[in-house]
Order: C-alpha cells, then sequence, then structure tokens
C-alpha cells in the first residue's frame, strides 16, 4: 500500500524542523540496508533525500545523472555499493554526522539463553566450546 502523499509532506515537513528526527531518519536507512532489509533502507534514503538535499544537488555532487539517482532509489533499483557509499558519504557530510559500524555478536551472545546444541556441548568442567 503506498503511503498517502499528506503523510510523505508531513515527514518532509519534520525532518525540515527537527535536526533529530532527520538524523534519526538516516540512522534506520543506513541500519536498515546493513541489516538486509534493502527496500525499506531505498525509500528512507529516498524520503530523507528529497527532505533534504534534493535529488537534483545530489546529482551534481555526485556526478551521477538525476533520473539515474531516481530509478536507483526506486523499488526496482540496484545501487552498485560504489554508488551508494559515495551517496551516504555525501548525505552525511551535509548532515554535520558521522556513523560507523560495530560489532554486536558479542553482546548479543551473553544476552540469548544457551540453546539446547550448546548445553549438549558442555563438558563436564561446564566448559562450552
Amino acid at each position: 500500500m503506498a503511503l498517502r502523499r499528506d503523510f510523505r509532506e508531513k515527514v518532509q515537513a519534520d525532518m525540515k524542523r527537527d535536526p533529530a528526527f532527520r538524523r534519526g531518519l538516516l540512522s534506520d536507512a543506513l541500519e536498515s540496508l546493513l541489516s538486509g532489509e534493502v527496500t525499506l533502507g531505498k525509500e528512507l534514503l529516498r524520503d530523507y533525500i528529497n527532505a533534504t538535499v534534493g535529488f537534483p544537488k545530489l546529482a551534481a555532487h555526485t556526478k551521477i545523472h538525476v533520473k539515474t539517482l531516481h530509478q536507483m532509489f526506486g523499488p526496482n533499483g540496484n545501487p552498485t555499493a560504489r554508488n551508494l557509499f559515495e551517496i551516504v558519504a555525501y548525505l552525511q557530510h551535509a548532515e554535520g554526522v558521522w556513523f560507523e559500524v560495530r560489532s554486536t555478536r558479542a553482546a548479543m551472545r551473553s544476552k540469548q539463553k544457551p540453546s539446547a546444541r550448546a548445553v549438549r556441548r558442555t563438558t563436564s568442567a561446564g566448559f562450552r566450546r
């Protein structure tokens, strides 16, 4: 189901008014991409671009034709890693933020309950592989 136009306009107005909301949307877009939710990540980036720098300014900076940018962030778009990272770097610079990726595997592992398989692998000394 497509979003209603007035909802998109409200989101864009909120982004122009509230820097924390704007940064949060950019953060959510990048987190979606990194977690494998590419379609959602592209949609969020498209909304972010429309409400902030705009596709024409992004095209001028990246030297990627504006129509190509629209296609990349469309439902069937498939941006290359080079283009996507260049765009993300520019958006971070324009917003004045830098996001970093950190591994959370160790933290997640300590919060999870041991599975039945992990319990079976426990030796008599209580050591888990």
